[in-house]
């Protein structure tokens, strides 16, 4: 597909790769634009630097992204919440190219994985699959967070959205930061939404993910990412080191786990199952094809596709399969 840009008043054609990205020169200098002076300011008051430490975690059923931020205590703590206007597919992992489904997982960005270039304004690669998902065989490539409202596997924030995150992020790196860790979970990993999805088939795989959940939500920092076994493994050191075969038995640990983290894990186990038992756990919601944020499911009820395309793009990219964008179930009211 050939796309035309302008630049300078002269016409130059392009080859776009995938739904995600292309190759597109930048020309306004988007990637390179400084961090707007309010969320600065929100960092001085949060005791953070624009240089310190990010940590992004995505949430699909609450369709929000967070951005955390390495204060001066050490810890990282929250710096802005963004929704999200849309992602595709449905709860669950991403298991194969052309399945339509974002992923879910543990996956670290680095400098090299932001795309000034991206088709839907800026964005960045999660790097699937990871070294997990490649060990189980799982395929597809360039699964983006980018601007815009529309998703064939990846995450849409709006391009203002987006704008600041790459930014946060583009600094964060600059700043020393290796790479910056991105949790995607299919919904806050609360006991009520884990009793609520008790019987999906993916359940096994959402509570290894909490373990790297529950960590972040009692340390408020990073949790180190293994694995073994098929699965996730969360703050372990083994003996010789990180195990080789992703999919053979996990070795022996070294380390046993933090009391403060398997406090909060018991607790919760103890209220899913009180909420089960006594049958106050609703049913799980299904997705016809992806969320998008109730804030913007209203402007698009209320003023439509174009409208909703204005507003999140600078191009008015159309927003994906609005149909099943109004048919996403969950209220932030749930």
């Amino acid at each position: 597909m050939l796309t035309l840009v302008r630049m300078g008043g002269i016409a130059t054609l392009v080859f776009v790769l995938s739904a995600c990205v292309s190759t597109v020169l930048e020309v306004d200098g988007k990637a390179s634009r400084p961090i707007p002076a309010t969320l600065v300011a929100d960092m001085s008051r949060k005791s953070m630097s624009p240089s310190a430490p990010i940590l992004v975690r995505i949430f699909k059923q609450e369709s929000e992204l967070e951005v955390w931020k390495r204060d001066r205590s050490g810890r990282f703590a929250l710096l802005k919440t963004y929704p999200m206007c849309r992602w595709s597919g449905k709860l669950g992992p991403k298991k194969a190219n052309g399945d339509r489904q974002a992923p879910e997982g543990f996956y670290h960005v680095s400098t090299g994985m932001l795309n000034p270039n991206s088709q839907y304004y800026l964005s960045f690669n999660l790097g699937y699959p990871n070294k997990l998902e490649k060990a189980l065989g799982y395929t597809g490539e360039a699964l983006m967070v980018h601007g815009a409202c529309s998703s064939s596997g990846c995450f849409a924030l709006t391009d203002e959205g987006v704008a600041e995150i790459y930014a946060v992020g583009r600094e964060a790196l600059k700043g020393g930061q290796g790479s910056f860790q991105v949790q995607a979970f299919p919904f806050r990993m609360t006991p009520s939404n884990m009793a609520k999805n008790r019987n999906d088939p993916n359940f096994a795989f959402w509570r290894d993910l909490k373990q790297g959940y529950d960590i972040f939500e009692v340390t408020r920092r990073e949790p180190k990412v293994s694995y073994c076994g098929g699965r996730y493994v969360f703050d372990q050191t083994f003996e010789g080191g990180e195990p080789r075969d992703v999919l053979a038995e996990c070795p022996p640990t070294t380390n046993g786990s933090n009391p403060l983290v398997a406090a909060r894990t018991q607790s919760d186990l103890t209220a899913m199952e009180g909420l089960l038992s006594s049958g106050a756990a609703s049913s799980a919601h299904a997705y016809a094809d992806g969320g998008m944020h109730p804030s913007f499911r209203k402007l698009l009820e209320r003023s439509g596709q174009s409208t909703l395309a204005k507003r999140t793009s600078t191009t008015s990219v159309p927003i994906s399969r609005p149909d099943a964008a109004l048919a996403d179930p969950h209220s932030p009211d749930e």
